[in-house]
């Protein structure tokens, strides 16, 4: 068997940072989708669910609407950059890295970037899953949220050995 070429290995590489990219924005898209039908549907008309209800909010700040006082050009700013870090690291890694890293960074990437792109024409973020004891959230917060514990929980079994400093 052969070693793959340069230009196998570059394809290759370009496959996997298009298809992470693709999940990406099929995620971002889902939570938009949602967002839009959200706004339509929901404004003065939840609904209710029993543990999960449908209610219309908007959050002008990040995360249990912390910084929702601060300009918001400051907090797409913010986030923009936090979403531009991610998109980084997601590309630089897609092609050598474990799928499964991969995919825990284009899950992030997607609800960061569904988030910023909600956020950017008005400065606030359109929520929309109500439980009564937890602040009202989107799915764009499930999707970087379920990203991050991947992330967490793949570097606890990573099995990879340490390299050796002799």
């Amino acid at each position: 068997m052969t070693a793959p070429t340069t230009a196998t290995a570059t394809a290759g590489a370009l496959r996997r940072r298009t298809g992470m990219l693709a999940l990406a924005f099929l995620i971002a898209g889902v939570d938009l989708g949602i967002k839009a039908w959200a706004e339509r549907t929901l404004p003065g008309a939840p609904i209710e669910g029993g543990p999960l209800d449908l209610q219309l909010t908007f959050n002008p700040g990040v995360a249990f609407s912390f910084a929702a006082d601060a300009p918001p050009w400051t907090v797409i700013v913010v986030t923009a950059l936090i979403t531009t870090a991610v998109a980084t690291v997601l590309w630089r890694a897609a092609p050598t890295g474990r799928r499964a890293w991969s995919i825990a960074l284009a899950v992030i990437l997607g609800g960061a970037l569904a988030n910023l792109i909600d956020r950017a024409p008005d400065g606030h973020v359109t929520d929309y899953l109500h439980t009564g004891w937890w602040p009202t959230f989107n799915l764009a917060d499930v999707f970087i949220v379920c990203g991050g514990l991947l992330l967490v929980a793949l570097s606890l079994r990573d099995d990879e050995p340490e390299p050796s400093l002799t």
